[in-house]
């Protein structure tokens, strides 16, 4: 039976249809809207925390931190 909704061509379902695409994306229009901002603002802070991160290149700061001696980021215990 949805099926012969989704397919049917009559003028009252095609209607129905195109009011209910439009709803539908009416809402999320809404919804993005209302979360812009949020995101916006979740995307600055994930970025500051990202940007002050140190990647060290090689496996000899991991070898002595595993083995207790000089921390990861360059210091000692």
């Amino acid at each position: 039976m949805p099926f012969d909704f989704i397919t049917s061509e009559s003028g009252a379902a095609t209607v129905d249809w195109v009011v209910l695409t439009a709803a539908s994306v009416a809402m999320g229009l809404a919804v993005m809207s209302v979360v812009a901002d949020g995101i916006e603002n979740l995307s600055g802070d994930i970025q500051n925390a990202l940007s002050n991160v140190e990647i060290h290149i090689s496996f000899e700061d991991w070898d002595n931190f595993r083995n207790g001696g000089e921390t990861l980021d360059g210091e000692d215990d």
